[in-house]
């Protein structure tokens, strides 16, 4: 193969890598914007923080009830969580769920996606392409 060959052919399979977010370092993990109202707690911005994870708002509400012990449910865009949890409790879940099931740990970026196994996910990263196995949620 001549050199000529070897360059097209890789200029061919670099314009097939996918496009890919902005660096680890402009990416910020959400902050909970919560509200108490009695026994309940009230997380406002769940929508936006399952956009930002490029993952579903019911499989984050899922993770944070398991993590809680305490059920939840999603109505208008917004997450009510039975009982009274203060700031850093939620934004320690919400970074624990970004840490376990969106940030590859290979290359510290989000650009990844979840795809489902017999017991449990596995998460593939389409920055480095790893490819590993997180226990299902």
């Amino acid at each position: 193969m001549s050199d000529e060959d070897y360059e097209k052919l890789l200029d061919r399979a670099f314009s097939q890598l996918p496009t890919l977010s902005a660096s680890k370092e402009d990416f910020v993990i959400p902050r909970a914007d919560m509200l108490i109202q009695g026994s309940k707690t009230i997380i406002r911005n769940l929508y936006p923080i399952a956009d930002k994870a490029r993952r579903k708002p019911e499989d984050i509400a899922r993770y944070i009830s398991k993590e809680l012990s305490v059920p939840v449910s999603i109505d208008e865009q917004r997450m009510t969580i039975s009982g009274r949890f203060t700031q850093d409790e939620l934004d320690a879940k919400i970074h624990k769920y970004f840490e376990i099931y969106v940030i590859c740990k290979e290359c510290h970026k989000p650009d990844t996606h979840l795809e489902s196994a017999d017991r449990g996910m596995y998460i593939v990263c389409e920055a480095c392409g790893a490819r590993y196995w997180v226990k299902g949620y």
